[in-house]
């Protein structure tokens, strides 16, 4: 009998271990063949401690179980709808007789690929699995069947082979030996074929090698015409004349067209700068009035020497002030003086 089942993940499963009254077959270990739709194969390789050894990656989704013996009730299948089924990675290790015939298909060759034929269909891989079976309610009903919880052992890293799976998938390669071209004889052919040929093969082709007797032929040969050069240039002088007076007519009609950058620029900055330079430039007098303007200074520097010399000798001159006493003794002095003078006129009339 078929059945669906579910993942022993699934809440019911958790549900029904807690539930008592409820009859249950829980079977752990149980050797099973896993039907996995595989929708990718890559080829890997091991690392430098394994010397590199190919394998191959499998990636798919689980899609059935079948156990080596039948569950209780009858089970002889547990299904998984599209989509339902949970990611199955399984890991296919090649033997040392595969490698050699995958060697003789061309697998140092670059046109060695993984066969396409291989992927989008259902594998059979052989694994362990704990399952939970939950009985039948005991009512007679189309409905009443048991259900199955499965978890598969090491469903993210499936180890199998040859022996183990019973497919030998070094058969589905194509053979590349004939018309593919080994990787390292590529490499070389990328980055060394151009060095190793240039080391074997002259630098100079044939015609390379006559190049003497060209060039014998080319100083013996007259020289050409200089006209056609010479109109050649007239011509370029005639072009670059006509761009010059399109760049400057183009300028022209941006500068009158209102809102452009050029218009802009011409109202606003080049006319102020033009009116600020004007009133700033110094009116420059003739040359009779600037050399009359000197003399004048001149002059004037003169006097107001000579004004301070003068200033200076006159300081020198006035003297201070006489006291109170010295005015004193002066007007004793000079009434002495006059008194002297009266006795003597009284004198000379006696």
């Amino acid at each position: 009998m078929r059945t669906a089942g579910l993942t022993m993940n699934d809440v019911w499963a958790h549900r029904v271990l807690r539930e008592r009254g409820v009859e249950t077959h829980r079977l752990e270990g149980v050797t099973a063949e896993l039907g996995v739709m595989v929708e990718s194969l890559d080829l890997k390789h091991r690392g430098k401690e394994e010397n590199y050894r190919p394998y191959l990656h499998m990636t798919g989704e689980l899609r059935s179980v079948t156990p080596a013996k039948a569950l209780p009730f009858g089970i002889s299948r547990v299904t998984y709808s599209p989509g339902q089924g949970e990611k199955v990675d399984a890991f296919y290790e090649f033997d040392d007789q595969q490698l050699i015939v995958l060697a003789s298909k061309g697998y140092f060759t670059s046109g060695f690929a993984v066969p396409e034929q291989v992927t989008g269909i259902e594998w059979e891989l052989p694994a362990t699995a704990d399952m939970l079976v939950l009985a039948p309610s005991g009512a007679q009903t189309e409905d009443d069947t048991p259900v199955v919880f499965t978890q598969i052992h090491d469903i993210g890293g499936l180890e199998i082979d040859l022996e183990s799976s019973g497919y030998d998938l070094a058969g589905y390669f194509a053979d590349h030996a004939t018309d593919g071209v080994p990787r390292a004889e590529a490499v070389v052919d990328a980055r060394g074929l151009k060095a190793r040929s240039d080391a074997i093969n002259s630098l100079f082709t044939e015609d390379e090698l006559g190049l003497d007797t060209e060039v014998k032929q080319v100083v013996g040969a007259p020289a050409p015409e200089a006209a056609p050069v010479a109109g050649m240039s007239a011509r370029l002088q005639q072009i670059e004349a006509e761009i010059a007076a399109e760049r400057e007519q183009y300028q022209s009609e941006r500068a009158s067209t209102e809102g452009t950058t050029e218009n802009l620029y011409r109202e606003r900055v080049a006319a102020a700068l033009q009116t600020a330079e004007e009133q700033e430039e110094p009116f420059a007098p003739p040359v009779p009035a600037r050399e009359a303007q000197r003399d004048l200074n001149l002059d004037l520097d003169l006097e107001l020497e000579l004004e301070e010399q003068g200033q200076e000798t006159r300081r020198r001159e006035v003297k201070p002030a006489p006291s109170l006493d010295e005015r004193k003794r002066h007007v004793a002095q000079r009434v002495a003086d006059l008194d002297f003078g009266e006795d003597g006129e009284q004198g000379l009339g006696s």
